[in-house]
């Protein structure tokens, strides 16, 4: 296990890039499974969990290339399908929750998968349910081993169907649909789920033959073909961490041009640091965060404390509710955080609460913050980080607080944050990595 120690209280400066995201990159990465051919992808964020999902496509029998950093190559004709039964593939499999989605695209390329029961971050319940419902709208018959915790999964031909997803699930509108593009006749999936990545998804799968409109709108119209080609894809700006970078520079009162966001694929989030009173300007394709020292959250009209909450896009994405709560424990004012879609999200705020910050957590799914207004600053202590969002929250109240604080189980923040330290310390930044 690794370790960060931070000496916190430096003002940041100069110019950060965001990664490629890594949401879109587990997505696409499963769908070299749906061709033969080869599939060039761009922009591929070297993080664990990212490098662990090619790492199970190559004992798959996928061939990959690395091009160059972050460009990678995939060729998925000879693939070993009774390699899903092997122990290996069970332990890989395991520990990586985006490892799911190759089940849609084996699915309907060879009629068959199996998968052990996903794992990720430690967030709460997180149902599969959507993802085997919709596969078997299609025609899929579906099995559960409850002791060994290994699901199958099967079907001689799948067929179009009429569905209402039971959630708005990314992950399983790209499962149903990486399916859906192979099956015969049309599919129809209403209430899918409609953010950039799972639209950058369609948008590959369309250049490599398949056929999909609503691209962007919660419903999907697949009218699936017999097969698809290669195609080569560029994967997106990072938008949370992008929304990291905002509140980073926020809380190290800090003015620093975060280059090539995306702008057109961020939605709400400059918007909602903007209700916390930061001040984010746009340059064409980037953003600079100005005037940090002092930040004052909005009130409702009515003057009525404001309440952030998450919601699927357009809402804003959950992944980033735990940098906005720490964002909100130095402005002046209180603020509401809702989370409402993971029910463990919010219980790293006793380690903040332990910094000084004011905050009352009211159930698993709500905290009030009382901003300090810088006039207290958090104080440096020793952390674990629970998951990958919460870790980088973590870290960045350690870099605004006063003293050395240590956080251990960095692991969680390297799933999601390429190199974050290194980065990080070249814009002044004071972070060691023991």
């Amino acid at each position: 296990m690794s370790t960060f120690v931070i000496e916190g209280g430096f003002k940041l400066s100069g110019n950060i890039i965001p990664q490629g995201a890594k949401n879109e990159a587990l997505q696409v990465i499963c769908a070299t499974l749906l061709t033969d051919e080869d599939i060039q992808i761009e922009n591929i964020p070297e993080i664990s969990d990212v490098l662990k999902l090619i790492d199970i496509l190559k004992e798959l029998g996928v061939k990959v290339e690395r091009l160059k950093k972050g460009n990678y190559r995939f060729n998925a004709k000879n693939i070993d399908v009774d390699f899903l039964k092997s122990p290996e593939y069970a332990s890989q499999a395991s520990s990586l929750r985006g490892s799911i989605m190759i089940i849609g695209p084996l699915l309907a390329r060879f009629g068959k998968a199996f998968i052990p029961q996903p794992g990720g971050d430690k967030i709460g319940r997180r149902k599969v349910d959507t993802h085997f419902i919709g596969l078997q709208k299609l025609g899929a018959t579906f099995n559960y081993d409850r002791e060994k915790h290994w699901y199958s999964i099967s079907a001689t031909k799948l067929k179009g169907k009429y569905m209402l997803l039971d959630e708005a699930s990314v992950t399983g509108t790209a499962n149903i649909a990486m399916a859906a593009v192979l099956a015969e006749g049309t599919t129809t999936i209403y209430n899918a789920a409609c953010e950039p990545y799972l639209q950058q998804l369609c948008k590959m799968l369309v250049s490599m033959g398949a056929k999909i409109n609503g691209i962007g709108s919660n419903l999907l119209t697949i009218e699936g073909v017999t097969s698809l080609t290669g195609c080569t894809h560029r994967i997106l700006p990072d938008m949370i961490e992008v929304g990291s970078f905002i509140g980073l520079a926020a809380m190290t009162a800090s003015e620093i041009p975060i280059k090539n966001v995306g702008i057109e694929h961020l939605g709400i989030i400059p918007t909602t640091f903007r209700q916390l009173g930061i001040d984010v300007k746009q340059n064409g394709d980037d953003l600079i965060i100005k005037n940090t020292d002092h930040y004052e959250i909005e009130s409702y009209i009515d003057g009525s404390i404001m309440t952030i909450s998450d919601a699927p896009w357009p809402g804003l994405t959950p992944d980033l509710l735990s940098v906005l709560l720490v964002v909100a424990t130095q402005a002046k004012g209180t603020v509401l955080i809702h989370q409402k879609m993971f029910e463990s999200r919010l219980f790293f705020v006793d380690k903040l609460i332990d910094m000084g910050a004011q905050i009352i957590l009211c159930d698993p799914h709500r905290a009030t913050v009382i901003g300090l207004n810088r006039e207290n600053n958090l104080r440096g202590t020793k952390m674990t980080s629970p998951d990958i969002r919460a870790g980088i929250a973590l870290l960045i109240a350690a870099m605004s607080a006063k003293g050395e604080s240590i956080i251990d189980n960095i692991e969680q923040i390297d799933r999601g944050y390429e190199n974050i330290d290194g980065r990080l310390n070249q814009l002044g930044a004071r972070i060691s990595r023991i």
